[in-house]
């Protein structure tokens, strides 16, 4: 038994009759004809009641017909899903990334993203949370990372991540010994940031406006290795997320948590109502079986 014989079946049952339904799948009455009587001497059952003016299932045709319909009802949508498939071996996904979530979260989603659909292009561009924004919004990134807090109302999002926040200090710091800290005594030390627009930035700028001071700027730089051989050197603390000193494990860096611990909130946003292709949808639909998130706040799992 096979779907081209279903399908036979299921029309003649559907037409109420051989013409009606030759006509219907455009092929010859008697080939029609023909394949319904294979189909009943293989399953050895009469499918049809032939009447002079309609043909009617029996009883084991109602049941046939049922299965008929499942079976080519999921062969429709694999036969679909394919198609979707064929239209992702080209195509390109245009994100951008903050530098810190580009080095340690996204590597692996991406490759496995490519694993997937190894057809498509990844274009990723790398820049501050703010610049994301303004090129999200001109259309000149299709998908870009920014923080939770920022002004979103114009954009769709799909919320992915909640990091804790903490401050690295090298071993020869004095902060080093510290187990927590506040706002205030790490404005008392010369800081390494990031450059104005790098959401790391706004939340120093933040939260030095905040209490009033003026953060003291030793080192302006985005290149991560370049603030971790600083830091490590002792010339001044960074604040970066958990992920960094869980992943790097360098023993000359010492990760201290605030006295209340600060999370972010990251979300992937694209235009509201743009158009999205069919690899975005692919790249958007795999962050969201990826990355579900809770009501409450942060990934499931």
């Amino acid at each position: 038994m096979d779907l081209k014989q279903l399908r036979y079946f299921l029309a003649v049952v559907e037409a109420g009759g051989f013409t009606a339904a030759a006509a219907r799948l455009g092929v010859a009455q008697p080939a029609l004809s023909i394949a319904i009587r294979k189909l009943e001497r293989m399953l050895d059952l009469e499918l049809l009641h032939r009447g002079t003016r309609r043909v009617t299932p029996t009883s084991e045709g109602e049941v046939l017909a049922g299965h008929a319909r499942a079976l080519l009802e999921r062969a429709e949508a694999a036969e679909l899903q394919m198609r979707e498939l064929r239209g992702l071996l080209k195509g390109e996904v245009r994100i951008g990334l903050p530098s810190i979530l580009g080095s340690y979260f996204f590597p692996p989603l991406l490759m496995a993203f490519k694993h997937r659909h190894p057809g498509l292009r990844l274009s990723v561009q790398e820049a501050g949370t703010r610049s994301l924004l303004n090129m999200i919004r001109a259309g000149a990134l299709d998908l870009g990372v920014v923080t939770s807090d920022a002004e979103l109302d114009d954009l769709e999002t799909h919320p992915f991540l909640r990091e804790e926040v903490v401050v690295h200090a090298g071993r020869s710091h004095p902060l080093a010994s510290v187990e927590r800290i506040d706002f205030a005594t790490l404005f008392e030390h010369d800081l390494v940031v990031a450059r104005s627009g790098y959401f790391l930035r706004e939340f120093i700028d933040h939260h030095a406006a905040t209490l009033g001071v003026e953060p003291r700027i030793a080192f302006e730089t985005n290149l991560i290795p370049l603030a971790e051989t600083i830091v490590r050197q002792g010339f001044g603390v960074t604040c970066v997320l958990r992920m960094v000193s869980e992943q790097t494990r360098d023993p000359e860096l010492v990760a201290i948590p605030f006295v209340t611990p600060v999370y972010l909130d990251f979300s992937l946003a694209w235009q509201s109502g743009g158009y999205l292709s069919r690899a975005d949808r692919a790249f958007l639909d795999f962050m969201r079986e990826q990355t579900p998130w809770r009501r409450d706040g942060g990934v499931l799992g």
